[in-house]
């Protein structure tokens, strides 16, 4: 039996990403609701991975995707990338249990994966782990949440 995840999914990548971007859009196109394709659409010519984090991140915030995922060479720069934009909680994740437990716990709305660094079973192992997760409104979740949130609000007036 498949498993189908009824949700939008926004999808970008580098030129780096792109081979992984390609096999996840492939693999995961059928069981979605939709993916929304946020570029790169080849990896022939070098791009920016920021202009790609933000596209991905900026569909989930306006509601446009329930979820994102941002990809580059190690996934480090999209997921700092993605962070800037206001109620975005990305992460990289190269492993499963960090794949459901950043949305268990912790309501992470985007995953970031190194093309680099993981094949493609990995990969699909994690995306799929990051798309059934759900986030656990146990109190305790929720007001770490929450902090993050207040620290997003305060952005440099936390410094003071």
């Amino acid at each position: 039996m498949t498993t189908t995840f009824p949700m939008r999914v926004s999808l970008g990548c580098d030129h780096a990403g792109f081979p992984l971007k390609k096999m996840i859009d492939d693999k995961f196109s059928s069981l979605v609701t939709e993916i929304i394709n946020c570029g790169t659409d080849g990896d022939d010519v070098a791009c920016d991975f920021p202009d790609f984090a933000e596209a991905v991140a900026r569909e989930v915030v306006t509601g446009r995707a329930d979820r994102g995922i941002a990809i580059c060479g190690s996934g480090v720069g999209v997921c700092i990338a993605a962070n800037k934009v206001s109620g975005i909680r990305a992460c990289v994740c190269h492993d499963y249990y960090s794949a459901h437990q950043g949305v268990e716990h912790d309501d992470m709305n985007v995953l970031c994966l190194g093309a680099r660094v993981i094949g493609s079973n990995p990969a699909f192992e994690i995306v799929t782990a990051f798309l059934n997760a759900k986030f656990d409104r146990r109190e305790n979740f929720v007001r770490r949440v929450n902090k993050i949130i207040e620290l997003e609000k305060r952005g440099l007036d936390a410094l003071d």
